[in-house]
């Protein structure tokens, strides 16, 4: 075979062809399946995430939504100086860029301050081992009070003043107040001990005994 006959079989309108279909399959190939990423993660598709905090959660829901994004309540708190069910926190922070169809989780205002169970503390607890539990459980306010007793022994446990019992609920935002003692105990009567120190050591025997 001579170099001009092989030339001629590869240069041949068959042998173009098929290479020229395969070029341009390859091509429409790569352009649909960036057209296909392109749409599938709405590539260049973003919105600017707005602030919500204060607002009603079905007023933000609706803000949220007309952006191409989705409100989930995550979580409750209290602020006393917000109405009930207004937003208090965001997941994403106001003015980031996000893709559309991105889900924003909310903490909400609750209607009143959450109230927990009170823990046995009265009578079996010293001051310090009593704080300590109920300020892990969220409790702030807690002052003491004092009385004649043994020294840091939580006698009782009073909530807005009055005295609380084991398993009474509290609100978070409630004034507790532990009983504890001072130290100062009281000596109790022993009945072994003799009444009659005051007593002249002589008036019991006969004056003639000692004549």
């Amino acid at each position: 075979m001579t170099i001009k006959s092989f030339f001629q079989k590869i240069f041949s309108p068959i042998v173009v062809g098929n290479c020229l279909g395969m070029v341009v399959v390859t091509a429409l190939l790569i352009f649909g399946t960036l057209q296909f990423l392109q749409c599938y993660t709405d590539h260049g598709e973003a919105v600017v995430v707005p602030n919500i905090r204060g607002m009603k959660t079905d007023v933000a829901a609706s803000k949220m939504q007309a952006l191409g994004l989705r409100l989930e309540v995550r979580d409750t708190g209290y602020v006393d100086t917000y109405v009930s069910d207004v937003v208090l926190e965001q997941s994403l922070r106001p003015g980031q860029r996000v893709k559309t169809g991105r889900t924003i989780f909310v903490t909400v205002n609750a209607s009143g301050p959450r109230a927990l169970v009170l823990p046995d503390v009265a009578g079996n607890t010293s001051r310090r081992q009593a704080e300590s539990r109920l300020r892990a459980m969220g409790f702030t306010d807690i002052r003491i009070e004092t009385i004649k007793g043994d020294k840091d022994w939580v006698y009782t446990l009073k909530v807005d003043g009055r005295i609380a019992k084991s398993g009474d609920r509290a609100p978070i935002t409630a004034t507790l107040t532990l009983v504890v003692g001072n130290g100062v105990v009281e000596e109790e009567y022993n009945g072994s001990d003799s009444l009659d120190f005051g007593m002249d050591p002589l008036e019991n025997y006969d004056e003639g005994e000692f004549e």
